[in-house]
Formats: structure tokens, C-alpha cells, sequence
């Protein structure tokens, strides 16, 4: 960050642009002081650099490329293609020239163009790592693993610490299918470059995807080896052990994690849940409890005491945790499905209808969603607000479930006559769940008779 702190050619550029002085810089330097403009990203500053670079130097090739890179990053592509035009004649061996040539291509989805520019300046010899780089991207766009792994391994060898490349060999020969070469190369790699920290992470994941964990800790623990500071690291070596059922060690290591770590609610969930698994519940509930007061709106800490609570039979608890987190993830269908049922557990049916009204306009495909809202509906005594979700999820799901639910509110509100229409349809589709519904629905155990006889009638 030294560079950004200490260019003394972009301090007095500045101070000229705020004292409205003019001074005067060479195309090597305005180049050095666009080049940082666009490095850190400020495209503005970027442009008023080439805009008082080609006031002083109007013929500069140099500064009119740098130019066309701020029209490509700005996405001017009918500008861009005229500067394009305009400095072709002059600049098919100049290898900036060719890179934003290509860029514009690319970002205008056409990859294989693309390939031919970066391939014309690769006869150059100058910058070969990236250009392997960006042939190889341009074949990922086109879906083809095959020879993007074949130009980052170019670069690779262009420039053996390219971690960029080296994951993205990883990557092709993973959509390639290709396990067994992967490792090869990895394990080449390594012989020759054995501090490599991307590549041991490399090989630790690799072995992670196939559930060969451990030889992934193995892979970790090289890396850590190397870079004792690499707090991920740690968290995927605790994984390894979790997978393997090795609670104990997996809590070892993620103790080991808390003493590097800045914020530590997500480590002490992973050691509350470790506890869990080793059926040691206070345990996990204290290390629940650290994870809140690392982070008081961290919600999975708040879920695991709800499920936690609850096995211990303090459903109040239960519940108040299993609001707090659902409030605060509140698109989590799983988590309204949960609050809904222990409310309902609870006795609050009023409570549970909002978590049931989401479920059925996110998941409307669910059958027993519309059915768990239509039967608090009628606990509650709410039967014409049932009938109404009734119609509604037969819309979606005709169901014998639905028509005996329909037929009760109908007797419970005096409409025989709909009643008896809506019980015989439930009969017509399922009979024999008579029993169940009759002693969930008392009011039909009058009426089945005399239906079944009807539809026997019809029949």
C-alpha cells in the first residue's frame, strides 16, 4: 500500500488540479500516475489524468490507450470502437493495445475474438502470464475447461506463483473430471514449490470434496505449518474432524481459532454445536450464550438454544429464542416453520397464523401448509376466514383432507346444506380417512351417515 501513500507524481498532480495550476508532466509520468488512478479504481480521476495528458502530449499512443482502458471500464463501447479504429494502424505491436482490443471484445460477449487479439499479442513476448490468464477466462466463458486448463497452466509456468492460475488449474480439472491428474499436478507442484500455501489449501480441499479427511488435515496442517495465522485454515481442519465424529478435536482446534480471531460468534456456534453432537447440552448452551454476546443478533446461536431448550423441556425458553432468531431472519421458511409449531405446541394459535400466512405465499405448492393454517383457523373458531384458505389451497391440492376441513366449518356455521355437498366430495375422493376426521371434527360424525348412503345411492 506503500505506492499509494507515497507517490509524490500523484501529490503534486493533485494539489495542481486543486490549486487550478497547470504543470507540466511526460508521457511516462502522466502514464505512471493513470496507471495508479486505475490500480485503486478511481476511473474519474483516471480520466481527468488522460484528459490533461493528451492536452499536453496530443499524439501520445501511450496516453490514448489509456484512454480506451477508462472507456471500456466506463462501458462507452460505441467511443471506445472509434478509438479502437482510430489507433489500430498504429498499435497492432503494442500489447496494451491489444489487451483493451480484446477487453472490448469480451465484454461485449464474444469470447472467441477475444482469443484470436490475446493469441496476436502472445507473438510479442510480453506479459505471457496474463495473457494465458485472459485466453484461458475467455474459454471459461465459452465452456471450454479443456483449453483454459491448457493456458493456466501456461501462465503457471510463466509465473510459478500465480495463485490465480494455480486455483483455476484446480477448478478445470474438477469440471473435467480429472481427480486422478489433479493430484498429480498438485503433488508435482508441490515437489518444486513446497511453501506454496494456495497449493497445500489446494490440496486440502481437494481431499475434503472426496471425504478423505485425513488426508485433508494432513494438507491443513502443512499449511498451518507454513502460516500458523491462517484462521480459516483452522476452521476447515475442525471440519475435517466434525466429519469424522471426532467432536473433541474439532473443539481443540476451533479453541486454537479463537485466539486469532477478531470476531469469534460463528467459532464458539461451531464449538456449542460440537457439544451438542457430543450430547453435552449445558456445555453447548454456554457456548451458545458466548457466540450472543460476540454478536447479540447472531440468529443461529439463538436457534440452537430454541432446539436445545426444548429437549430439556423448557419450551418457554423454546420459543423466545426461536422469536428472536426467526425475527431476525425472517425469509428463513424453516425457521417460520418451527416458531409456527411451537406456538401452536404453546397453545398461541393467534400467534402462529402470521408464520403460517408466509408459508403459504412462499410454498403454496406445500399441501400441509394450507392445511395446518385452515385447522388453527377453525381451533379459533374462525370458520369463514378457514373457508376462504380452504378454497384457496384447493386451487392447488384436491385433497379429501380439504373437503372434510371445508365441510366442518360449513356445519359449524349452519350451512347444512354446503356441508353435506362438501362431505360427500371428501367421501368421493378418500373414505377411509372417515375415522380420523370424524374425531377431529365431531360435527361430521352426524352427517357421515347419511352421506355414505347418498354417494352408495349415486354409485
Amino acid at each position: 500500500m506503500e505506492e499509494y501513500f507515497g507517490n509524490e507524481l500523484v501529490k503534486k498532480f493533485e494539489e495542481m488540479m486543486e490549486n487550478n495550476d497547470e504543470f507540466y508532466f511526460d508521457t511516462e509520468e502522466l502514464e505512471d500516475i493513470i496507471v495508479y488512478y486505475l490500480e485503486l479504481g478511481d476511473f474519474n480521476y483516471a480520466d481527468i489524468a488522460v484528459t490533461y495528458g493528451l492536452k499536453l502530449h496530443p499524439n501520445s499512443l501511450d496516453i490514448k490507450i489509456k484512454k480506451l482502458e477508462v472507456l471500456l471500464e466506463w462501458e462507452e463501447y460505441n467511443t471506445a470502437k472509434e478509438l479502437i479504429d482510430e489507433l489500430k494502424a498504429s498499435s497492432m505491436e503494442n500489447t496494451d493495445f491489444l489487451v483493451c482490443y480484446a477487453k472490448y471484445y469480451s465484454n461485449l460477449g464474444n469470447p472467441r475474438k477475444s482469443i484470436e487479439i490475446c493469441k496476436k499479442a502472445l507473438e510479442l513476448k510480453e506479459e505471457e502470464n496474463f495473457l494465458h490468464n485472459f485466453i484461458a477466462d475467455e474459454y471459461i466463458n465459452l465452456g471450454d475447461p479443456f483449453n483454459a486448463l491448457k493456458h493456466y497452466r501456461k501462465a503457471l509456468k510463466e509465473d510459478p506463483t500465480d495463485e490465480y492460475a494455480l486455483e483455476n488449474c484446480m477448478v478445470c480439472f474438477n469440471e473435467l473430471s480429472k481427480g486422478d491428474e489433479a493430484i498429480a499436478f498438485l503433488n508435482e507442484y508441490l515437489d518444486e514449490f513446497s511453501y506454496s500455501e494456495t497449493a497445500w489449501y489446494e490440496y486440502g480441499q481437494f481431499y475434503f470434496n472426496r471425504k478423505n479427511y485425513e488426508e485433508a488435515i494432513k494438507g491443513f496442517d502443512y499449511l498451518l505449518a507454513i502460516n500458523s495465522n491462517s484462521v480459516g485454515v483452522y476452521a476447515n481442519k475442525a471440519s475435517c474432524y466434525e466429519a469424522l465424529g471426532q467432536y473433541k478435536k474439532a473443539i481443540e482446534v476451533y479453541e486454537e481459532m479463537l485466539d486469532l480471531e477478531y470476531t469469534k460468534a460463528f467459532t464458539f456456534y461451531k464449538i456449542g454445536l460440537c457439544h451438542k453432537a457430543l450430547k453435552q447440552p449445558i456445555v453447548a448452551l454456554n457456548a451458545f450464550q458466548k457466540s450472543l454476546r460476540e454478536d447479540p443478533q447472531f440468529y443461529l446461536s439463538m436457534m440452537e438454544q430454541s432446539y436445545l431448550y426444548e429437549e430439556m423441556g423448557g419450551m418457554v425458553e423454546a420459543l423466545h429464542f426461536a422469536k428472536e432468531a426467526t425475527q431476525l431472519n425472517d425469509n428463513n421458511l424453516d425457521y417460520q416453520k418451527r416458531l409456527a409449531f411451537l406456538f401452536i405446541d404453546s397453545g398461541k394459535f393467534e400467534e402462529s397464523l402470521s408464520c403460517l400466512k408466509k408459508l403459504v405465499e412462499a410454498e403454496p405448492s406445500r399441501f400441509y401448509n394450507w392445511y395446518a393454517y385452515s385447522e388453527v383457523l377453525m381451533l379459533l373458531g374462525e370458520y369463514e376466514e378457514a373457508i376462504t384458505v380452504v378454497n384457496s389451497a384447493i386451487k392447488n391440492h384436491n385433497r379429501a383432507e380439504l373437503y372434510y376441513q371445508l365441510s366442518n366449518c360449513y356445519f359449524n356455521l349452519k350451512e347444512q346444506e354446503k356441508g353435506v355437498e362438501s362431505l360427500k366430495q371428501a367421501l368421493e375422493l378418500d373414505s377411509s380417512i372417515i375415522q380420523d376426521m370424524q374425531k377431529k371434527y365431531p360435527f361430521l360424525k352426524d352427517e357421515v351417515k347419511k352421506a355414505k348412503a347418498k354417494v352408495k345411492k349415486k354409485n
